[in-house]
């Protein structure tokens, strides 16, 4: 089954916990701390695996977990880090998150790998804490909680050239012709439900790849018949080729129907139609075939079109009339046509563009606000990864904590608030009293 699109969470190994520890030995008077930092937590990473066809992988495996880092331990020793999970993507896969509509990277050479969620640091020991006025401190860190993503995967299949054009024009038929892909042919509309990949290899030693893409129909960019949710495979193709039946037999203008999938591509992305095109006119072998064609030409000439034509050539996959010239025209073509940018490129560089000349506003460390039962909820990310890192076993670690929400300004923020003494406080699941 060809799966070209998935949503699915990652979440990054938290950090292990720094340890609360002393040294104790015989002949070693005051051994001082020893507690060791914990091991960073496993990153979750994207890597393009070139076997890979498909995002068939993920239909049924939608989470991915990293394992925490180690925690510290005695004697300054350190925990282990945390491996990190490799999860394989198949070339062409364009990684968007989905919450904030970031494109985070775009995988297309082999081996290629992308940090989708880096895993948590681990938490300092009490050996770091110790001071002259405090040498034996009971204070250590917990790990730094791992990034948890949801992302979407776009698979973007990677060809050099691509077939478009209305249903049973005879593209699946082109591709088994000159390629020794098997796509499926019948005497039918929307016989090719999927993408199709061959290879084209001539006799002077050039090739290229070549796709077949699903039928498009009038009214595609609405969602009429399959829509327009292939035409994300011919973003990275440099050439297009626009079959376009010729025979008559079924009573459509050829014109028209080249207008009408042309009107297509430029409502799914303008930029396509800046892609050269060699309009193919199929089914040479029937009885009217070449007079279409010549009336054809003569239309396309007339009109003035936006359309990038580079050529019209005639030919028969049945009989194999005019492939051979077809295909090394192709090859000729595609030496001289460079990489077109996508729209996931585009959007990466626009997104880079913007960070490096615009700056963000930056956000509050906390918010505050009173349900109805009277608590005071407090909240923010960076309040909260905080208190997440912060090892309430321990009396000083409450301590060290007190004293970063008020250098933080929340003390001063709950009394403006209007909070009074033995009010109750909340931290996540975590409950305190407000002292003044």
């Amino acid at each position: 089954m060809f799966v070209d699109q998935v949503k699915i969470t990652v979440k990054a190994g938290k950090g292990g916990d720094g340890a609360v520890a002393f040294r104790r030995e015989k002949f070693v008077p005051n051994g001082g701390p020893a507690g060791g930092d914990g091991g960073r937590g496993g990153s979750v990473i994207l890597r393009v695996n070139e076997g890979l066809r498909t995002l068939m992988d993920f239909r049924y495996h939608r989470i991915f977990k990293a394992q925490a880092g180690e925690k510290g331990m005695n004697k300054g020793m350190y925990g282990r880090k945390a491996p990190d999970l490799v999860i394989d993507v198949p070339e062409g896969t364009t990684v968007t998150d989905v919450d904030t509509g970031e494109v985070l990277g775009d995988l297309v050479t082999a081996g290629q790998e992308l940090v989708v969620a880096p895993g948590g640091r681990g938490g300092r020991g009490n050996i770091h804490f110790a001071s002259a006025k405090n040498p034996a401190p009971e204070i250590a860190e917990n790990g730094e909680p791992g990034v948890e993503r949801n992302i979407r995967l776009e698979l973007q299949v990677l060809a050099d050239v691509g077939l478009v054009g209305f249903p049973s024009v005879g593209k699946s038929t082109l591709l088994a012709a000159v390629t020794s892909a098997k796509p499926k042919i019948a005497d039918y509309h929307f016989t090719t439900l999927v993408p199709n990949l061959g290879m084209v290899q001539l006799d002077d030693g050039r090739d290229f790849a070549m796709a077949d893409l699903p039928g498009l129909i009038e009214g595609a960019s609405q969602g009429v018949g399959l829509g327009i949710q292939f035409l994300r495979h011919i973003e990275r193709t440099r050439v297009i080729l626009h079959l376009i039946d010729m025979s008559g037999l079924e009573g459509r203008d050829p014109y028209a129907d080249f207008t009408a999938i042309n009107q297509e591509l430029a409502q799914y992305d303008p930029e396509l139609l800046r892609r050269p095109q060699i309009v193919v006119g199929s089914k040479m072998d029937m009885p009217d075939a070449a007079e279409n064609l010549r009336q054809f030409q003569a239309q396309l000439q007339a009109e003035d079109s936006s359309v990038n034509v580079v050529k019209v050539m005639g030919i028969s996959s049945l009989t194999h009339q005019g492939l051979q010239d077809l295909m090394r025209e192709t090859a000729t073509l595609l030496a001289e046509t460079p990489q077109f940018e996508t729209r996931s490129e585009r959007k990466l560089r626009e997104q880079m563009e913007q960070q490096t000349y615009q700056f963000e506003e930056e956000k509050p460390p906390f918010e505050i606000h009173r349900d109805s039962a009277g608590v005071w909820i407090l909240s923010g990310d960076e309040l909260e990864k905080l208190f997440k890192m912060t090892n309430i076993d321990h009396d000083e670690s409450l301590m060290r904590f007190a004293r970063q929400l008020r250098h933080m300004g929340v003390d001063e923020a709950l009394r403006q608030k209007g909070a009074k003494s033995g009010d109750t406080v909340q931290i996540g699941s975590f409950m305190f009293d407000f002292v003044e």
